[in-house]
Parts: C-alpha cells; structure tokens; sequence
C-alpha cells in the first residue's frame, strides 16, 4: 500500500502492469495523456475501494510524481 496523490490522504493498492499485458490505452490521471498499449504502467485504487471499481491507471514517472498531483478524481 501507498499514499495517495496530492488532495487523496488515503492509502492505495498499487499494482506494475508490464508492458506485455497492457492491451487498450488508458488514460493516464496525473498528466492527462494516454498510456498506450505495450507500455509498463501503475494501476492504483483506493483500499476503501474493495471492489477496485476506482481504479485507476497511471504512468509510472507520474505515480511516482504524485505528491505534486492534483485531480486525481
């Protein structure tokens, strides 16, 4: 678990997705641009989220930038 972004003070599941298993873009929330497919990458949720419906997919530099992120919802 990790702290949230910048804004979020709750703890964050936070998973590597390789390159090799990221299929479809997605749009990544601290740079607003899009992770292609084929990119290693974050995916992050909220533990309050057990379903991981919040979900969602950051670029790694931006992950790990995210204490001066803000927007993350």
């Amino acid at each position: 678990m990790e702290r949230g972004p910048a804004g979020l003070d709750i703890d964050h599941h936070v998973r590597p997705i390789p390159g090799s298993r990221a299929t479809k873009p997605y749009l990544c929330p601290g740079c607003r641009q899009t992770i292609v497919p084929g990119t290693a990458h974050l995916v992050a949720w909220p533990v309050d989220d057990p379903d991981g419906e919040d979900r969602r997919h950051w670029h790694t530099g931006c992950w790990n930038g995210r204490v001066t992120r803000t927007g993350y919802r």
